[in-house]
This record gives C-alpha cells, structure tokens and sequence, in this order.
C-alpha cells in the first residue's frame, strides 16, 4: 500500500505539471513542449523564498505559482501568440529553443548542484490510517491534485469561461463575431496552465530534485501523461498521470532491470485499444 501510494503521489505531481500542456496542446492546438520549464521556474522561486528568504512554505508555493502565471502571460503575448497559426514543427523547436535557453539560465544563477526545498514541520513524518503509515507531504500534494483537478474540470464543463475556450478553440472567427476576447482567453488559458506548471515544480522539488537539466529530464513523461490521457482531457490526464506513478514506482520497485520501461508499455497498451487516449477533450463520454 506504501508503494502504491507513492505511485499515486508521483502521479499527482505529474498531472500538476502537465495539465497545461495537455490544455495547451489539446485545446489550443499548441504544442508548448517549454511546460517544464515554468515547472523549474517554479521550483527555483520556491527554494530561494524557502531556504533563503525564509518565506513560509505555503507562502512560497503561492508566490511560486504566481510568478510562474506572469512569466507565462508575458510570453504568450510576447512569443507564443506569433507561432500560433505556424505548424507543430515550428512550435517544437520554439519551445525546445525555449527549454535550452531555460537550461542555461538556471545553470548561471543557481549552478549545476540538486537543489531540495525545506518542508514545514507540518509536512514532515507519517499519517497513520488503515494500520499503515503515509507520508504527510505525499498526502498533501495529492490533496492539493485532486482539488485542482476538480477545479479545472468544473471550469472548462461548467462555466461561461470553459464556453468561451471551446468556442474560442473550434472558430476563432465566430468566437470574435458574437464579442468573445479569443486572445484575451488564450492568453488567461496559457498563463493558468504556466501556474499549475509552477506550482507543481516547488510542490516537487522534495520528491523528484531539482536541478537546470530539470526542464527536460521529465519532457517525456509530461507527454505520455497527454499522449494517454487525451489532449484536452482534464480526467483523462488526471486518470493517466494516476496510471502513469503507480506503474512507474512500483515497476522499478519489483523489477528495477526493467527501469522505466514499464510505462511505456503501459502506454502502448492504452494507445492500441483507444488511440485517441482513455478520454476525449474536456473529459466527455467516447
């Protein structure tokens, strides 16, 4: 039950980081494979306010997901919004210009060393339940993931703005004719996934490190998570980043020669009984 649950929490960190590409990529029809980046931009920022600064942690992940929301903004409307009508290739060597450049920038300012944040004595030791102990910080993270996850269903499903997006996705052109600001909700869309990205990278630096290689180490299974999911699909990521840690922690656990080759085949398997992935956009029915 340990392992699992371990599994699980990865996997909440995983959707955290990647909810904004599979929004991006499946709603917006970019490719913004630079998501990692905003999660190390995260992860920096909470560190310096953490060990430096001497920011409360909770503070620290807000300040985190903020700073990461007004980085991503900016460079939607400065960078990504001019590549929107290019072709997927050009977004991907964008993005991964975006990602070396990322590289190099945290390599100045913060060296090549792991960097570790410093939990509070709240987020330290083990819950007891069920005669098993669990991580506090662990449960905390898939606390924090399941309610956003929720969140950003009920907003995409439920309300004026999620409307606004789908209609501002499927045509632009009569988006704007019936008075939508289509680039004023791209740019809310990106900058929000950006957040969720940050967040997700000062929430993770305890579990998976963080050091300047960190915007790319993890690229691949940002895109699995998507690939699986469904791009577009807020529970269908939800359900395969779940997937996705389980197989992954409990894999290298019982059988570490295989490595990581074990979500791959999980990820085969998904993509050859349902090739548009466990969930359609926006989490509907198949």
């Amino acid at each position: 039950m340990t392992i699992v649950f371990d599994g699980i929490a990865l996997g909440m960190l995983l959707f955290l980081i990647s909810v904004g590409l599979s929004v991006t990529l499946g709603l917006m029809n970019f490719v913004n494979l630079a998501n990692g980046a905003f999660a190390m931009l995260g992860g920096y920022v909470g560190v310096l306010l953490v060990n430096r600064w001497g920011v409360p942690f909770l503070g620290a992940l807000a300040l985190s997901t903020l700073c990461s929301l007004v980085v991503g903004a900016t460079l939607e409307r400065l960078l990504y919004r001019r590549l929107y009508a290019a072709s997927h290739m050009d977004h991907v060597l964008f993005t991964v210009g975006l990602i070396f450049v990322s590289i190099s920038l945290a390599a100045y300012f913060f060296g090549s060393g792991v960097q570790v944040i410093e939990l509070p004595a709240f987020l330290q030791g083990r819950i007891e339940a069920f005669g098993v102990g669990f991580d506090s910080y662990r449960s905390f993270l898939i606390v924090v993931a399941i309610a956003i996850a929720a969140a950003l269903q009920r907003i995409l499903t439920s309300t004026r703005f999620g409307a606004s997006l789908r209609a501002a996705v499927d045509n632009p052109r009569t988006a704007r004719g019936v008075g939508i600001e289509v680039d004023r909700i791209f740019t809310i869309t990106f900058a929000v996934g950006s957040a969720l990205a940050g967040l997700g990278g000062a929430l993770g630096t305890q579990m998976l490190g963080l050091d300047p290689v960190f915007a790319i180490k993890y690229v691949v299974y940002f895109l699995i998570v998507v690939i699986m999911g469904g791009p577009g699909s807020i529970r269908g990521s939800f359900l395969a980043s779940m997937s996705i840690g389980v197989f992954d922690v409990v894999g290298k656990y019982y059988v570490p020669e295989l490595g990581a080759f074990v979500i791959y085949v999980l990820m085969l398997a998904v993509l050859v009984a349902r090739s548009r992935g466990l969930l359609p956009k926006f989490g509907g029915r198949s």
